[in-house]
């Protein structure tokens, strides 16, 4: 958002967009919607392959927030492409408004454990 320090113009709408900032980013996201969104998106676009083998992605939960955090679980983490994985990212993104506020999106494959 653009301001004028000299003229005031728009300081008043920085406050708005603050407090918007902050919603988002405390937004709570179910995992039944989450995968909800993960079959959705998965149907629309394949996950990738490679050398014969296909990532599985078991489910994503969330968390953490303050900022959002998600965590996707498959079968093998380098078979998730960067890509795919910002799909993913932005398709979490518009269909649960979190677009002003960071996204923390983490992979761990079957198996993993965090440290």
């Amino acid at each position: 958002m653009f301001i004028s320090a000299k003229t005031g113009q728009r300081v008043f709408k920085l406050f708005d967009l603050i407090q918007e900032v902050y919603k988002q980013s405390g937004t709570r996201v179910t995992t039944g919607a989450l995968n909800s969104l993960l079959a959705d998106a998965q149907l629309r676009v394949q996950p990738p392959t490679d050398k014969g083998r296909r990532l599985k992605i078991y489910y994503i939960t969330q968390a953490d927030i303050y900022p959002p955090r998600f965590i996707a679980f498959c079968n093998d983490a380098k078979l998730f492409h960067f890509s795919y994985r910002r799909y993913l990212e932005n398709r979490i993104r518009d269909t649960f408004d979190l677009n002003h506020t960071p996204i923390i999106f983490t992979v761990r494959q079957k198996g993993e454990k965090e440290i």
